[in-house]
């Protein structure tokens, strides 16, 4: 049972099979979300993600970046991510087509940020840029 469908704009129907949340700047004790920060935070939950599935291929849905009137520092002007990061396994029907569909499933994992806790679904308004998954060119197909 997954834990929600979406349809992507392609049409593919995607299941969300596992999902791990987390505070995007959760254990941040110094500094100011900027530039180098939010880089290292994406960086470091691409890797998470690459060790926690590690044979499916993973990609990261581009983040928003706000710039708030807040006076920045020596690493330069703030700059904010939404605050939860998310970690998700998706699945879905073959991609090749000369795998069996009976056999075969396809497979990807997707890391992107959203402003709450809630779990995605088909809402339109749902987090940018998980409707817009290039999954024939991402997802790999396995055998059940």
């Amino acid at each position: 049972m997954s834990l929600s469908r979406i349809v992507l704009t392609s049409g593919r129907t995607v299941e969300l099979s596992e999902l791990r949340l987390s505070s995007t700047y959760g254990g941040m004790l110094e500094g100011y979300p900027c530039k180098v920060v939010n880089d290292m935070k994406v960086s470091g939950f691409l890797r998470t993600a690459e060790r926690a599935f590690p044979t499916t291929p993973v990609y990261l849905v581009p983040p928003t970046r706000e710039y708030p009137d807040e006076t920045g520092g020596a690493f330069g002007p703030v700059e904010v991510l939404p605050a939860v990061a998310c970690i998700g396994a998706f699945r879905s029907a073959v991609v090749a087509p000369d795998h069996d569909p009976v056999l075969y499933r396809s497979a990807l994992t997707v890391v992107w940020f959203q402003s709450t806790s809630h779990v995605p679904s088909d809402d339109p308004d749902g987090p940018h840029g998980l409707r817009d998954l290039p999954w024939d060119e991402l997802a790999q197909d396995y055998e059940l």
